[in-house]
């Protein structure tokens, strides 16, 4: 995995996988993953979508094995955002195909809404309301929680509402672990921030053709409201898959990128 360093306090790390026919000039999709994740989240959907697009994973700045922020680091939409478009100016892509997880909708929204320009398609897969009632409150006892007991048990504690009934207790195990190698110091000074990122007025601002992807009984909110917020999104679509889970991208991954292949296909991905 090679590294660029869009700023002074960040070597970004970040995956480009490209299995495309070596006579073509494939077009390009970035992929944001989630709170306490890595690209390494993508690794189901790495193997379709990668073959017919050049897939771009980055670390997310203090994640994975990017550089880790310290706690008092002022996180914004906007510095993210930034470091990503850096990247992509880093490997020579103006315009790309967007995918955000979870979080990673959270900034893929936001980024869509805000640097339109650079955006071909959006598609969002189990992302949380443009504002998550109730996260602001609950981030002094999460910021205890990670301070006492540290950040796997924080996974721990809600890893069942991530990946429903139907997932596996090794891939549970799993994510767990990978999730709790997240540095503190990152996770106390995100969940304050970006957790917490109020982005509705984003939404009514995005132009491009853009996907949202949830479950029948996604823990991060029902179908009526998911389609409330998703309606903000002129001549947007919406899939609802069935099962209990909202980190969509994990357990319904097959269903989700040939979802997103064929959307990306219809909105002129090449």
């Amino acid at each position: 995995m090679p590294d660029f360093r869009p700023s002074t306090d960040l070597d970004m790390h970040y995956a480009v996988d490209d299995f495309t026919d070596p006579w073509r000039r494939p077009e390009t999709v970035l992929m944001l993953h989630g709170n306490a994740e890595s690209g390494l989240a993508w690794y189901a959907w790495v193997p379709a979508l990668a073959r017919q697009y050049r897939v771009v994973r980055p670390d997310m700045r203090g994640f994975g094995r990017s550089s880790a922020m310290p706690r008092d680091y002022k996180w914004t939409l906007d510095r993210l955002i930034e470091d990503f478009c850096l990247l992509m100016d880093h490997l020579g892509i103006d315009r790309f195909h967007l995918v955000g997880a979870k979080i990673g909708g959270t900034v893929a929204r936001a980024f869509a809404a805000r640097r339109p320009e650079r955006v071909k398609t959006l598609t969002v897969v189990g992302t949380p309301p443009p504002l998550r009632a109730g996260a602001a409150e609950a981030v002094p006892q999460i910021v205890e929680m990670f301070e006492t007991h540290g950040v796997e048990h924080w996974a721990r504690q809600n890893m069942a509402n991530r990946l429903g009934g139907a997932f596996p207790p090794e891939g549970f195990e799993w994510w767990c672990k990978f999730m709790g190698r997240t540095a503190a110091s990152t996770q106390l000074g995100f969940m304050g921030t970006i957790a917490c990122a109020d982005i509705r007025a984003d939404l009514p601002r995005i132009a491009c053709p853009t996907l949202v992807i949830t479950t029948e009984e996604s823990g991060l909110a029902s179908v009526a409201e998911t389609r409330a917020w998703q309606q903000q999104i002129a001549g947007s679509e919406l899939i609802v898959l069935p099962g209990n889970s909202y980190h969509v991208a994990a357990t319904h991954a097959e269903p989700s990128v040939a979802a997103t292949l064929d959307f990306i296909g219809r909105n002129g991905g090449q």
